[in-house]
């Protein structure tokens, strides 16, 4: 299949604004409040691409916020980590691979 590259312009506002064009909304499947990142080619040319938003996870969010609060409720409690604490962790997980891009198995889920 060829694939023919599209071509449009905006102009800016004296603002500094502009509007996105609907052909490249669409390509980039855009909504109202997306974001969108510029990469800037060495050579002068302008990449523009849809900034994926990442979903949090709110168990993870939880306990994040929980040993956040713990922390400045109690911290007296905080302990720099230790040589002994490095090795005994170290020492856990070696030979351990992890690939955090792998798709979990269904005795994972």
């Amino acid at each position: 299949m060829i694939q023919a590259a599209l071509e449009t312009e905006s102009t800016l506002t004296d603002r500094f604004q502009t509007t996105i064009p609907s052909i490249v909304r669409q390509a980039l499947h855009l909504n109202k409040k997306d974001k969108i990142k510029f990469i800037i080619q060495p050579n002068g040319s302008i990449m523009l691409s849809r900034v994926e938003t990442v979903e949090n996870d709110p168990a993870v969010e939880s306990f994040l916020t929980f040993i956040a609060n713990d922390m400045q409720k109690y911290p007296e409690k905080l302990q720099s980590l230790t040589a002994a604490m490095r090795d005994r962790v170290e020492s856990l997980t070696a030979g351990v691979e992890l690939d955090l891009d792998a798709p979990l198995s269904d005795a994972d889920e």
